[in-house]
């Protein structure tokens, strides 16, 4: 392993799926939800998953489309899907002051999140979500609205398992009658946040040992939590974000993110990987790390979250059961108007909603920036597809 300053020429950028198709096989084992992610990503946008052929109206050029395999891994297939989720966001948002609260516990806690994803993540959620409602209901006697993030990496990614609340700044009051407002530039106490989020953690730990709902030894899960009790538990307060706009461009940011992007991936020759990070022990300076492949692709795949596992979760006002009387309630009580109605027209095409969302046509032809692009042919799935294939790629 290596690092240096960022900034070094390179001249072909390498893509994730290459590097995981080539070094996935040297690791001594994967779980299902692991081979499953190597395969999706490896053939997304290749003959491997069929496509259609695509020739201008104008200009008579043809080109390949192959389809996405819509991995939530996928650095490829998140940009639309992550576009349409945030507009759809917007219409939950209050005009109020929003908070930004990160939870992050021990690491050596990180042997029963990597043996138990389900069940540790699930606590983890429950007891972020718990930890802000309780310390609001007691020091404000409000029930704020939260949308919570999971996310299990750091700059290098490594294991690192930590969850992004965005909190509203108040709630409302315990007999639904009022809005209750924090103050401006100050949510919640982080010391005692930190100190509730500790014992709440802990104890469900212990409880889901107790149950047996973990398949780490009890005897072995109750060291790792003497362990843990005796450290901090840090909760980071961020600034306050300066309204709804600023809400959805966070949002916008990390609620699809992935481990790491194909834009950070600088160089993969000699089996080594080289990508930047930002270093945050130096005032977030842009660096360079080289790790062998399969340590990348190990790290990589650290990050592999369990199908149909729900990494962005919404508590009290915005709780999924009770959203829409809360949130109804609570517009009426800041005077503020309800968005409107979802239109109950044809739902939008991908390249209708493409255009909307981003500015540009997808279907206009690159080549002669004329024509318009149109289907006609499919192209079959291809048994044994070349590996990774030129060809233009949906977005």
């Amino acid at each position: 392993m290596a690092h240096c300053e960022a900034g070094s020429p390179r001249a072909e950028r390498p893509e994730l799926a290459q590097i995981l198709e080539q070094h996935a096989h040297e690791l001594t084992y994967l779980s299902n939800d692991q081979a499953r992610v190597v395969s999706a990503l490896s053939a997304c946008r290749t003959a491997a998953l069929g496509g259609h052929l695509q020739r201008c109206d104008h200009c008579g050029r043809e080109n390949p489309v192959y389809n996405s395999c819509r991995n939530r891994h996928c650095p490829k297939c998140q940009s639309l899907e992550q576009a349409l989720w945030v507009e759809a966001q917007a219409r939950d948002l209050l005009p109020v002051p929003y908070f930004h609260e990160v939870f992050t516990l021990p690491h050596c806690l990180n042997p029963l999140f990597l043996r138990d994803q389900n069940v540790a993540h699930a606590l983890l959620f429950e007891a972020a979500a718990n930890t802000l409602i309780d310390v609001c209901r007691s020091n404000l006697g409000a029930t704020p609205g939260l949308i919570a993030m999971l996310h299990t990496w750091n700059q290098k990614f490594e294991h690192h398992p930590h969850v992004h609340a965005i909190a509203t700044g108040g709630g409302l009051s315990q007999d639904g009658e009022r809005w209750i407002s924090s103050k401006p530039n100050f949510f919640l106490p982080v010391l005692r946040l930190s100190e509730v989020f500790r014992g709440k953690l802990l104890e469900a730990f212990e409880l889901a040992l107790k149950e047996g709902r973990l398949r780490t030894p009890e005897s072995a899960g109750r060291l790792l939590l003497r362990r843990a009790a005796a450290q901090d538990f840090v909760v980071y307060s961020k600034p306050p974000m300066a309204g709804p706009e600023q809400v959805l461009r966070y949002l916008g940011r990390y609620t699809h993110r992935i481990a790491i992007s194909n834009e950070r991936l600088l160089a993969h020759s000699d089996g080594d990987v080289t990508f930047s990070f930002k270093d945050r022990k130096d005032a977030g300076r842009r660096k360079e790390m080289t790790l062998p492949g399969a340590e990348f692709t190990r790290r990589f795949l650290l990050h592999v979250v369990p199908r149909r596992f729900v990494r962005v979760r919404h508590y009290g006002v915005l709780a999924n059961g009770v959203k829409a009387r809360r949130l109804a309630r609570a517009r009426s009580l800041l005077g503020a108007p309800a968005p409107p109605e979802p239109s109950q027209a044809k739902p939008e095409s991908w390249h209708d909603a493409y255009r909307r969302l981003v500015g540009k046509d997808p279907l206009l032809c690159l080549a002669c920036r004329v024509g318009r692009l149109v289907v006609v042919a499919d192209i079959p799935r291809s048994l044994t597809p070349p590996r990774h294939a030129a060809a233009s790629r949906s977005p």
